[in-house]
């Protein structure tokens, strides 16, 4: 209610105050100030969007819109309430919850069928659907600290390169970790014996290592094997930053790279390759909002369960939940269940080999027509080509990501472009006849 200055001073100034700063006031304050036409033009900006999307070339998201089964699945989810009113994924989905609006079956079924994707023991997996890649990211490194801190008594170190996501340098500072800086290979991968000798300089502290598989610019890969080999006899656990390539290379060739148990070729015994992995439900699968799979195995829950427990007091939800958010979107897990059955998977195998043979073909004609540019792909499991830095026309137009980068001693403005299902081959010959106008 808006008031002239004889009826404010007319009334004392806490009732002013009152009626000046009450909700309903400051809302229609807010509105006046911001009408409705603005949500109107908003929204026909936002129209425009769709028509720009395959043009996303600097970013590892898919753009390309879920098939109509999709869609109809979300409508059976509606239909039993999901999004209708509130539905909540709190705690563990392994374990009963007592909060029964919940897709916790769903959530679970997901993580054991992908968990069996990455090669983990159908017996020993954990896992649950996160916000995004960052929140796996966070939940793997506080389990790992976690872990470590309790087996010794001692804060571990957290052992990363440069060429990781920077999420993983937030993550260090929020958790209060030390970080030992690695040294990387010419294609960006993580040196081993750099990290071995970074593992020497520090006896005294467990290691809580992240190796990335897919770094963000450049596509390397960290060698997950060599780094294993460098953490025997060490109080040590490994987490693996897949956000990208976790999601297609399970449907290519490539598919051991990301096993997490192999048999030893003697023995035949079962060999951990890692303790958890992170996957952006975003990128690859392209689903349509922010999200992550985060999968451990049992064992390692177990071991972080109890520390963990310690540190609150659950018995408000009647069980130990094992993640770090309390309340959880359960309509994201029950959405993304959409993504985990045969027909789903069937799918990402065509995404995964078109991406793969778009890059390679991107990569030639770029070596043929644009060598000065200096192309380079990391390696043949890798769905991004990066450059030299071409015009501020094209990197506006195709938003494409760029950072210096160190070529032959001097540091160059470079840009990349990350070849998702949606990048067909029409679009990358558009941009490849941009380049040339440019």
């Amino acid at each position: 209610m808006l008031m002239n200055r004889r009826q404010f001073l007319s009334i004392s100034g806490a009732t002013a105050c009152m009626a000046a700063c009450s909700p309903q006031a400051l809302a229609t304050q807010t509105l006046a100030r911001a009408p409705q036409q603005n949500a109107a033009t908003a929204l026909k900006a936002m129209r425009h969007l769709s028509q720009q999307r395959s043009r996303l070339l600097g970013y590892p998201i898919n753009m390309t819109t879920p098939p109509d089964e999709f869609f109809a699945w979300r409508n059976e989810l509606a239909a039993v309430g999901f999004n209708q009113f509130a539905f909540n994924n709190v705690g563990n989905p392994y374990d009963h919850s007592h909060i029964p609006f919940n897709c916790h079956p769903f959530e679970k079924e997901l993580i054991d069928r992908f968990g069996a994707v990455y090669g983990f023991a159908a017996d020993n997996i954990w896992g649950f659907l996160t916000n995004s890649g960052t929140d796996s990211n966070m939940h793997g490194l506080y389990m790992g600290r976690t872990i470590l801190k309790s087996r010794t008594g001692v804060m571990p170190k957290i052992y990363f390169t440069r060429e990781a996501h920077y999420s993983i340098q937030i993550l260090r500072d929020l958790l209060q970790l030390d970080w030992v800086v690695v040294g990387t290979r010419p294609d960006g991968s993580m040196d081993a014996n750099d990290l071995e000798r970074q593992l020497n300089a520090n006896p005294n502290h467990p290691a809580l290592v992240v190796a990335t598989i897919g770094t963000t610019f450049k596509g390397a890969i960290d060698p997950i094997d060599a780094i294993q080999a460098k953490l025997k006899q060490r109080t040590a656990y490994l987490h693996l930053d897949a956000a990208l390539f976790g999601g297609y290379l399970p449907h290519t060739a490539f598919a051991a790279d990301l096993q997490h148990n192999v048999s030893h070729p003697i023995s035949k015994a079962g060999l951990k390759r890692y303790d958890s992995i992170a996957v952006s439900c975003h990128k690859f699968f392209g689903f349509p909002s922010p999200a992550g799979l985060f999968i451990t195995t049992r064992t390692n829950f177990e071991a972080f369960r109890t520390p963990f427990s310690q540190i609150h007091d659950p018995e408000y939800i009647q069980q130990v939940p094992g993640t770090i958010s309390c309340s959880r979107d359960a309509v994201k897990p029950a959405e993304f269940y959409f993504f985990s059955s045969a027909s789903a998977f069937a799918r990402q195998a065509a995404d995964a080999k078109a991406m793969l043979d778009n890059t390679a073909y991107l990569l030639k004609e770029m070596n043929n027509h644009y060598s000065y540019l200096r192309p380079v792909r990391a390696n043949d499991r890798s769905n991004t080509v990066y450059f030299i830095t071409p015009s501020k026309t094209i990197v506006d137009h195709y938003s494409l990501a760029t950072m210096q980068l160190d070529i032959d001693g001097e540091r160059t403005p470079c840009a990349h472009v990350v070849v998702m299902p949606h990048a067909r081959k029409e679009i990358l010959d558009r941009f490849l006849t941009d380049l040339r106008k440019s």
